[in-house]
């Protein structure tokens, strides 16, 4: 293979994105580079290049991501990664992964994530799935709340440019409450709402942003668009829910009430919401919820210390584990991870392990979102002591599931 691998320049980046688009049978549209290139960091931004020609590409955002313990961490966000169909099964990705991982070490950042087009591919560089998504499509007339639910506060709706303002605080406090949300700033937060990112079918559609309160101050917030189509006079409108979010119980519990009691809707949908959504058990009828999981956001450990050092973890304990990484061999070996709510240590050691596993199943339970115990029932992790799988189990116990409801 004579291709190079390099960082690309600015003036660069619609060439490279053009190839990355080509893998996925798109063509780059001027509007779409120009929403995007404020927020690529070309320094980040590879490209793979054979005689002159652009044949693929990879990139990273940096970001600081909350993980468990209510910590954050610089993460590596891996994103726009392809090759041209032209030049597939060459070892151009691999070459790419390579370079980047290489690069992404060395900055210090110890864990890398992306979303998957295909997880077969990115198994094979070290990544595991590392949270679920939920899907969901409940029609109105099933939205009932059950139990003892009672409403608090008022709903209100804002303007595009002051829900930005309002709703960004309400954002950063609920994401120090989940692993795997990502810190964001005023510009990012109008980045996540640009309605230049709705699909096709939703080109006309703008957002609606709807703000529940308590005494003057928002405390939860629901993002979301309408879709009209009425047969035969008869509504069957979709309300497509975008994002929500809340510092409490009864805040999410009264902003999806909102959102489910919208005039004229036949059904809401969503499909990026946390696998342990409440939602699904404040309905009366569960089942017409609808919903369903996939794999979400994949997690590579780069560096095996310094990531479980940089989280929390739920009770003392000790572990040692035995770690195979072929494909970054700098983690292979063995470890003991001394760790508890106040802190942790982690270090290499020659003892005999309690666990083994390869560095894809690290990555898995690292956000909290599979547990040892899944991993060992799926033959994906070798026990050598009786209890090291509940033990460890204990020691990174999360109390919310991991969710990244920001597409990267």
């Amino acid at each position: 293979m004579d291709v190079e691998i390099r960082y690309i320049a600015p003036e660069e980046l619609e060439a490279q994105l053009t190839a990355v688009e080509a893998a996925f049978g798109s063509h780059v549209r001027p509007e779409w580079i120009d929403l995007h290139r404020p927020f690529v960091e070309v320094d980040r931004t590879l490209v793979a290049v054979e005689d002159g020609e652009f044949v693929g590409g990879a990139g990273v955002n940096s970001f600081m991501m909350t993980v468990p313990g209510g910590r954050e961490l610089p993460v590596a966000g891996v994103t726009a990664v392809g090759v041209k169909p032209s030049h597939r099964r060459r070892g151009i990705n691999t070459a790419l992964m390579r370079r980047q991982l290489d690069d992404i070490r060395e900055r210090g950042e110890t864990v890398a994530a992306l979303y998957a087009s295909e997880p077969d591919i990115y198994q094979r560089f070290g990544y595991g799935p590392g949270s679920l998504n939920g899907a969901m499509s409940l029609e109105r007339a099933h939205s009932a709340f059950g139990g003892a639910y009672r409403s608090t506060g008022r709903v209100r709706l804002y303007d595009h440019d002051e829900a930005l303002k309002v709703f960004l605080p309400v954002y950063e406090r609920a994401r120090r409450m989940r692993p795997g949300m990502f810190r964001m700033d005023e510009r990012e937060f109008a980045y996540r709402f640009d309605e230049r990112h709705l699909h096709d079918d939703e080109k006309d559609a703008k957002y609606f942003f709807a703000g529940h309160e308590i005494d003057g101050q928002v405390d939860a917030y629901a993002a979301y668009t309408i879709k009209h189509d009425w047969d035969e006079s008869v509504s069957r409108t979709r309300l497509s829910v975008e994002d929500v979010q809340a510092v409490s119980a009864q805040a999410y519990a009264d902003i999806w009430r909102f959102v489910l009691d919208v005039d004229l809707v036949f059904v809401v949908k969503a499909w990026n919401r946390p696998s342990d959504e409440p939602l699904l058990l404040l309905l009366r009828e569960p089942r017409r919820l609808n919903l369903k999981l996939n794999d979400a956001m994949w997690v590579r450990v780069v560096d095996v210390p310094g990531a479980l050092v940089g989280r929390g973890y739920a009770m003392e304990g000790r572990i040692s584990f035995e770690v195979a990484d072929r494909f970054c061999p700098w983690n292979e070996g063995r470890y003991v991870l001394e760790a508890g709510p106040d802190g942790a240590t982690c270090r290499r050691t020659d003892e005999e392990p309690d666990l083994a596993f390869t560095i894809n199943e690290l990555g898995s339970v690292y956000l909290g979102g599979t547990t040892f115990a899944q991993l060992s029932r799926a033959t994906r992790i070798d026990e050598r002591h009786d209890g090291a799988v509940a033990r460890a189990d204990a020691m990174f116990a999360t109390d919310v599931a991991p969710h990244c409801p920001v597409m990267f």
